[in-house]
């Protein structure tokens, strides 16, 4: 048996599989957390990889390993190779000015964001790589001018498992670096005069790899795969092909599409990522997702299941009660300085019921949303996947397909950015133009009747809470 395992280094921990290179049978896995914060020293990833590799009993007899991990996140590295300053990651908010200034100099209005649009298909908001070095640029000069090479999360951990050979072995792929904001998904080129202009002088960056290329050999003998992003991970993870829509519920709600033809779309909710295949990945994302949950959660003192057991409870449209759940500032729409807000408190809503239902009616309009944006590219929905930790919520199962407006498949919980890395390796492992096929596990479908009128009240009072100019 021929064993390959796949990395997923999140926000919140890394996840190890091992998995039989042939069939996708789980042989044992591991995991070990990552520290709290919104920017974080890039050595706390590689010890809690080790951490998790060990509880994974060890990488003997792996013959190839893949790290799918968090996209956006800047590391910064000096000629020697050693991070600059604790990493950005994708949440961290305080680049937002940077990302309003990169937009307006290439053009005031929608001719700086079609402008973006049609060189990297993407506008630039807080969460990407461009504005994070801008903000180095302008809040530490020192540091921006220290740096040498600009990489990502999961492109820093293949670098240390194949021994730090040098600035310029570093490498990533095209799913990964579409998220960064200087490399072009139609093109598969990287615009390095964004990048200059964003940290003001010109670095190093990964060289991008075909999907199944090697990325060299870790210390112990395995081959590497080139990785990507955790988006791009768990679509290879669930198999996703051309018209399948995951929406993902985990630290950010995350609801993107494979695509055959890139995505150009200048109002900046859609960016057109690439994937891990060759295909393309139209995505929007929120910064409040299943937190959302956990904080609503909290201030009811109640735990999930009874948190759903509420707001299955409650009616429909929580009698007007609506959640608006910016609890984190948000990314899409692009407001990073809001907060959560609640609006139709009466004295017949203020009950916990009404709160629990209308948290995931809030969390779910939002999803909603982003799979209305994400079809309207062109590409016909196939399916909609539900994953995430937030999907183990049955309200949120429950809830999801009359808010969404459509059937939602929900596969059994699993490890999927880590598992779509470890289908990576064994496709490294096989060649070929497509990765192999492992036996899909059995999803259970939710159906209910649309309830557009949840998605227009929610729309109302979105819009009542709107900074104002």
């Amino acid at each position: 048996m021929t064993l390959v395992a796949g990395v997923d280094s999140s926000t919140q921990s890394c996840k190890v599989v091992v998995r039989d290179a042939g069939s996708g049978r789980l042989v044992r896995e591991g995991r070990a957390p990552h520290p709290d914060g919104t920017e974080v020293d890039p050595v706390a990833w590689e010890a809690a990889l080790r951490q998790a590799v060990s509880d994974a009993g060890g990488l003997d007899g792996v013959a190839a390993l893949a790290v799918g991990g968090q996209q956006h996140g800047m590391v910064c590295l000096d000629k020697a190779g050693d991070v600059v300053r604790p990493a950005l990651l994708w949440n961290d908010t305080r680049s937002a000015g940077a990302a309003t200034d990169l937009i307006a100099e290439l053009g005031l209005g929608e001719a700086g964001r079609q402008a973006w649009a049609d060189a990297v298909g993407l506008v630039p908001v807080a969460s990407f790589t461009v504005s994070k070095l801008r903000w180095l640029a302008e809040h530490e000069p020192a540091n921006a001018v220290r740096t040498a090479a600009v990489c990502l999360p999961h492109d820093w951990l293949t670098w240390r498992l194949a021994g730090s050979p040098g600035l310029e072995v570093l490498v990533t792929d095209r799913g990964d670096a579409s998220g960064t904001g200087y490399w072009s998904p139609a093109t598969g080129q990287y615009r390095l005069d964004l990048l200059e202009r964003a940290l003001g002088h010109s670095a190093i960056v990964p060289r991008v790899l075909a999907p199944a290329e090697p990325a060299g050999k870790a210390l112990g003998g395995a081959v590497l795969g080139p990785g990507t992003g955790d988006n791009a991970a768990a679509a290879l993870g669930l198999a996703a092909e051309p018209g399948d829509v995951i929406v993902s519920i985990g630290t950010s709600g995350v609801v993107y599409m494979v695509s055959t033809v890139p995505t150009v779309e200048p109002s900046g909710i859609v960016a057109g990522f690439a994937d891990a295949t060759g295909h393309f990945l139209p995505l929007t994302a929120t910064l409040n997702a299943a937190r959302v949950l956990d904080a609503t959660a909290r201030l009811l003192g109640v735990d999930h299941d009874e948190l759903s057991r509420l707001a299955l409870s409650a009616p429909a449209g929580s009698g007007g009660l609506v959640l608006v759940p910016y609890l984190e500032g948000e990314r899409t729409p692009d407001r990073p300085w809001s907060t959560g807000a609640v609006h139709g408190l009466t004295l017949s809503t203020a009950e916990p019921a009404f709160l629990a239902r209308a948290a995931v009616e809030g969390l779910l309009c939002g999803l909603a949303d982003g799979l209305e944006a994400v079809a309207a590219g062109g590409t016909p929905v196939r399916r909609v996947l539900l994953v995430g930790g937030g999907a183990r919520s049955e309200a949120v199962r429950r809830l999801a397909p009359a808010v969404l407006g459509v059937p939602v498949l929900v596969p059994p919980p699993g490890e999927y950015v880590a598992d779509g890395a470890a289908r990576q390796a064994a496709w490294v492992l096989t060649g070929g133009d497509i990765p192999p096929v492992w036996p899909t596990t059995e999803t259970v479908v939710f159906e209910a009747a649309p309830l557009p009128q949840v998605r227009e009240r929610y729309a109302d009072v979105r819009n009542l809470t709107a900074p104002r100019a």
